[in-house]
């Protein structure tokens, strides 16, 4: 009974310690801290707005993402190597200058008075949403697949 108790410990300390480490661990660092690539797109497509956080998000193996939160609201999530993921302009216009043309082309000849104001760039695919709601996908070329509401 005691040794069934003293496995059951150890157990238990064993699963906190690995759970411990498995688990994602967000924190915060200098915008100077950044991947070069992330504060080259942060100065080429959104200069003069202020970085008012930034956050990397650290997983047992390395960096999995970097998150940046800007002045003006807009939140934006990047790959371990700095490649842009997410661009939420918190229902703010984005500049057109990541965007690939073929979306950008198809969101404003199709919707003329509508403007962009957040893309995910997925693996094969991309999603754009609207200012009118309506979010649109792509796939990893650019081309139009379908409208979600």
């Amino acid at each position: 009974m005691k040794n069934a108790k003293k496995i059951t410990g150890v157990l238990m300390i064993m699963f906190l310690l690995i759970s411990g480490f498995i688990a994602a661990q967000d924190r915060a660092i200098n915008p100077n801290q950044l991947p070069k690539n992330v504060k080259n797109f942060l100065a080429f497509h959104f200069k003069g707005i202020p970085v008012a956080s930034a956050i990397e998000d650290r997983e047992i193996y390395g960096i999995d993402e970097y998150k940046v939160y800007l002045s003006n609201g807009m939140k934006m999530e990047f790959d371990s190597s700095g490649n842009w993921k997410e661009v939420d302009g918190k229902h703010q216009k984005l500049p057109y200058g990541f965007i690939p043309v073929s979306i950008k082309n198809y969101s404003t000849r199709n919707f003329p008075n509508t403007y962009i104001i957040k893309v995910e760039k997925k693996r094969w695919s991309y999603k754009a949403e609207l200012s009118n709601g309506l979010e649109l996908e792509f796939d990893r070329n650019g081309n139009f697949k379908k409208i979600d509401d």
